[in-house]
């Protein structure tokens, strides 16, 4: 990386994850888009509504913008998230919110269908999993950094990096984090997105959680993004941990550099 490890290079270059690695869009001389070398299937892999948004919403929004497809996949659909509601009554009010926070992000929802709190990690499961994640065929892949206090977060991380490698090793793997300290856990970033431009849309998009009371937890994640920010040279930032094993050599071949990767 000559130097530039750890780097918010996005607001120079244009580039995703250390100079373009997923192929955002970059900006011509003249201020316009310049659209992607192909466009690429991002899925972000969640526990619950509202993880991916609150984990990466900024980075989402970033690649729904760069003309990308974004997938947000939720293991669950937060059934034991309101209290006082039955598990029917909360999937149906948490699967909307989710609906309306991918409107926000640009990103399509689709769910696993697992049960909040009663989630399973077994034979059976890793199957199930390996066949969605196989029939959206990504080219990238967001899920939990797998050392996490909540066991859904644990287990959807597993099912993730089962799948990655079942379906061998062919899309690139990133972690994220969520609420670091409180449940993430020795979180040590490899690479960061500079999500100032579309901050206010994660933050919007966290918002259309209303059932989960975001005003009381997203000041945890504005403080993670201004953290971030400031250990990568931006305003706010997000940052990840790249899984190294995973197809740098078929992303080179769709023209990005090799310095795009950071470490």
């Amino acid at each position: 990386m000559n130097g530039l490890s750890r780097r918010c290079l996005l607001a120079a270059s244009g580039g995703l994850l250390g100079v373009g690695v997923l192929g955002l869009a970059a900006t011509a001389a003249g201020g316009e888009a310049v659209a992607p070398r192909r466009k690429l299937k991002i899925v972000v892999a969640g526990a619950h509504p509202d993880d991916p948004e609150s984990g990466c919403g900024g980075t989402i929004a970033r690649l729904s913008d760069a003309g990308h497809e974004v997938v947000a996949l939720y293991l669950t659909r937060g059934e034991r998230g309101i209290q006082g509601k039955s598990l029917e009554q909360a999937a149906a009010i948490r699967t909307a919110e989710a609906e309306k926070a991918c409107k926000i992000l640009g990103a399509r929802p689709v769910f696993a269908d697992q049960i909040d709190g009663d989630t399973e990690v077994n034979q059976r499961r890793y199957a199930d999993f390996r066949g969605l994640l196989e029939a959206q065929r990504p080219d990238v892949v967001f899920t939990h950094w797998p050392v996490d206090t909540h066991r859904d977060h644990r287990a959807c991380s597993h099912l993730v990096y089962d799948a990655w490698l079942g379906l061998g090793k062919r899309f690139a793997l990133y972690y994220f984090e969520v609420l670091t300290g409180e449940q993430t856990q020795n979180f040590a970033p490899t690479d960061y997105v500079d999500i100032g431009a579309t901050e206010a849309r994660k933050r919007e998009a966290t918002m259309a959680h209303v059932s989960q009371n975001p005003e009381e937890f997203y000041p945890l994640h504005d403080r993670m993004n201004r953290f971030r920010g400031d250990e990568s040279g931006c305003k706010f930032a997000e940052a990840f941990i790249r899984q190294v094993q995973a197809m740098g050599s078929d992303l080179l071949d769709h023209g990005f550099p090799s310095s795009s990767w950071g470490g």
